[in-house]
């Protein structure tokens, strides 16, 4: 079959099929994109011939190269890695745009395809608009920024190059231990080439998503460890979603009594009234999955990566014996703090675990001090969400309202500043969808774009989209790609004059919340902390096209979200919040380095409550 370079990827990638449990779902949902001359005349002519015809790909027209990607990752992360998109930009600055995005996904280990053009593979028109020129090769381009960023990068120099690369990126897609970002470089002379493809090549072609078994003696070494615990704790994180392990956590958790702590991959993984839950554990978490940390003597991991703020920077676990147990697909996690390494997915090794523990049940004393302190903590958060703050809202009563409004499958996305830290402490998550929290690499920007994919991956969802002022004006551009394809968004944006999660962190390691806030300079001091800015981001946001509504006071935040959710447009509310209102204590701690000298006082004392703090890490060997 004579296909150009292009045409062959789309006929292919339509072809694609992933399959787990018996169920089978396109690999592909469709094409983001951006068209410059570096793909416009190779995948754009390619996608638009293809329209149609039954072997393409539904194309969606993006506005910012980087937003097209966290959509992609919102939809994969709904649809547990099982589907995606690719995501096509011309050469140059497209192409560059698509790091941030490409290191998101990889971090987050969530399966998304790029397809950048590239410059050209012949070199005949050397040096090309927007090629970088590097004196010490000739084979370099800007692409190459996105190498360390991706799991697999291929550039394709030869048509014939094509059907090996094609496979080795679906093989990286789909393979949930390594999956991440693929990126394939598509030189724009060689996207427009003419080849004879083998007609195997587009044969629909289903790819088999395991769910690999514990090996028996490695169950036996985790379920011995289990057994000798006295004060055990379950750590679920973002691979129990994933893996759609859930209801084996539930059913491992009520059969031993261990109670749960998550990550913010895993807020959902345990419904928050289970008497198991006891909230996010970590930095961030709640105060009773942190007193129950420091005291565990074995800590049973499920697909987490004990990132920093899950470990409280290697401060949570405080037991001098502390052991791990690590249930993970991949063995560089499961083999993290020297833990006994059970390398299956989630939900095969939580059913044999629990095979492997019939009989055996934690101390009924240790159960209820795990339940006594959920419900504490349960009487913490009512009075976060009832502050009763003014005279503007805090930030906490916000949350509170929209956890109450919104219904158990609607799903809340948030992705940086401070709302994370609060929604991981106070979000009750009732459904292993309904929390959607970008925070491997907490991108600033994420938010709209990710809650666009998250809407398109399951549009029987309402999607609430948090987002402060400084995440909206760093990406906004996606609210007009819901527009243009009718998704319907709940934006809540949340205005409080800056980077309130920096400001406070600033304040805590000595720096006076310096560049923190969005204000004139002023003349006497020279700094920004003069009078606020005439910002008005709703009229930004009704100009992008969403609807508006502005909202000053908690009761008519709480109407303004029951007017939203009624609407069937994208619709933005926009809310100003105190943000130096009070917070609950996650009784965590996050290692942030704080200067050894200095002549302010403040930073000196700073630096004495760092050197206390930091006293409690451990290596967890």
């Amino acid at each position: 079959m004579r296909l150009t370079v292009a045409q062959a990827i789309v006929r292919f990638l339509a072809r694609q099929w992933t399959e787990r449990d018996g169920e089978e779902q396109r690999l592909f949902a469709g094409c983001f994109g951006i068209f410059g001359h570096g793909n416009v005349a190779g995948l754009g002519q390619a996608l638009l011939e293809a329209h149609g015809t039954g072997v393409g790909l539904p194309y969606y027209m993006a506005r910012n190269e980087q937003a097209m990607v966290h959509a992609a990752v919102g939809y994969a992360r709904m649809k547990d890695r099982l589907q995606t998109f690719a995501c096509t930009s011309s050469i140059g600055p497209g192409a560059t745009n698509m790091v941030t995005g490409a290191a998101l996904a990889t971090i987050n280990r969530i399966p998304v395809l790029l397809l950048p053009g590239d410059v050209f593979a012949t070199r005949v028109a050397n040096p090309v608009l927007q090629e970088l020129e590097d004196p010490r090769s000739y084979d370099v381009s800007v692409n190459d920024a996105l190498r360390p960023v991706s799991r697999f990068f291929d550039r394709i120099g030869r048509p014939e190059q094509l059907p090996s690369a094609l496979l080795a990126a679906m093989r990286v897609l789909t393979d949930p231990a390594e999956t991440g970002a693929v990126t394939l470089a598509l030189p724009q002379d060689v996207q427009a080439e003419a080849y004879d493809w083998p007609e195997e090549l587009f044969q629909r072609r289903v790819w088999h998503v395991p769910r690999p078994l514990p090996e028996p003696a490695a169950l036996a070494r985790a379920a011995e460890v289990l057994r000798s615990a006295r004060r055990p704790l379950i750590v679920a994180g973002g691979g129990v979603i994933y893996s759609r392990a859930t209801e084996a956590l539930r059913r491992f958790a009520e059969a031993t009594g261990i109670p749960v702590a998550d990550t913010q991959a895993g807020k959902g993984a345990l419904h928050w009234e289970h008497p198991c839950a006891v909230g996010g554990v970590g930095a961030t978490g709640s105060a009773a999955a942190n007193a129950l940390a420091r005291e565990a003597d074995v800590v049973l991991g499920v697909g987490t990566r004990y990132s920093d703020f899950t470990t409280a920077s290697r401060t949570a676990f405080q037991h001098p014996g502390v052991r791990f147990v690590n249930l993970n697909i991949t063995s560089f996690d499961a083999a993290k703090h020297a833990g006994a390494m059970l390398v299956a997915d989630a939900r095969a090794g939580l059913e044999a675990l629990t095979e492997a523990l019939a009989g055996h049940r934690v101390d009924e004393a240790y159960a209820a001090r795990a339940r006594e302190l959920a419900a504490g903590w349960a009487r913490v958060v009512d009075g976060a969400y009832r502050l009763g703050h003014g005279p503007l809202p805090a930030q906490t009563e916000i949350l509170g309202v929209l956890n109450e409004e919104s219904d158990p499958r609607d799903v809340v996305v948030q992705a940086a500043g401070s709302m994370p830290g609060d929604l991981q402490m106070l979000w009750r998550a009732r459904d292993p969808k309904g929390y959607h929290v970008e925070y491997g690499y907490s991108c600033m920007g994420y938010e709209i774009a990710g809650g666009l994919g998250v809407k398109m991956a399951d549009p029987t969802r309402e999607v609430f989209v948090l987002v402060g002022d400084g995440s909206y004006l760093m990406m906004a551009q996606e609210i007009v790609t819901a527009v243009a394809e009718h998704v319907k968004l709940t934006i809540v944006l949340v205005q409080n004059h800056g980077f309130a999660s920096i400001g406070a962190l600033s304040e805590t390691v000595g720096a006076e919340r310096f560049g923190t806030a969005y204000r004139y300079r002023d003349p006497a001091t020279g700094l920004l902390d003069g009078g606020l800015l005439p910002v008005d981001l709703a009229a930004n946001a009704a100009s992008l096209g969403a609807d508006v509504i502005r909202a000053r006071t908690v009761e008519e935040f709480r109407a303004a979200l029951r007017q939203a959710k009624a609407c069937d447009r994208t619709t933005v509310v926009h809310v100003e919040t105190d943000p130096l209102a009070p917070v609950p204590s996650s009784e965590g701690w996050w290692d942030v380095p704080v200067a050894e000298v200095s002549a302010l006082d403040g930073t000196r004392k700073a630096r004495a409550d760092y050197e206390a703090a930091k006293s409690a890490q451990r290596p967890y060997l």
